[in-house]
């Protein structure tokens, strides 16, 4: 039965190991001195002009949300489409349920101004 885990526990504790050793020799060879440059904040190239502190709005996280629900929405819609053909009634009924309730969902927050970017 371990002849089976063999290869994966091989592959694991080489990765482990390669990992580890390229750590320690970056460590060892690497440069430690600490610039001005080196230890400014870098943001897709532009220099920062305010604070990372600041308040994000909660719309921000209303899309963020919203955009995970639809996403789970297609992971849970391709494979049943997939084998709508072959699974029967009872789910096709349960995933007509499920998209009436996502639709219920999405017009609540389109309600709600959720999809606004004001």
């Amino acid at each position: 039965m371990l002849e089976l885990y063999l290869p994966i526990i091989v592959m694991v504790v080489l990765g482990v190991v390669v990992a580890l050793v390229f750590l320690a020799l970056s460590m060892w060879l690497g440069s430690r001195r600490a610039t001005p440059l080196k230890t400014t904040t870098y943001e897709s190239g532009v220099e920062p002009v305010k604070t990372a502190r600041e308040r994000f709005s909660v719309k921000f996280y209303m899309v963020a949300v919203s955009f995970i629900v639809f996403d789970i929405e297609v992971v849970f819609l391709y494979p049943w489409a997939i084998q709508a053909g072959t699974l029967g009634i009872i789910p096709f009924i349960a995933m007509i349920v499920f998209i009436i309730i996502l639709f219920a969902g999405y017009y609540y927050e389109l309600k709600k101004g959720g999809f606004e970017w004001d």
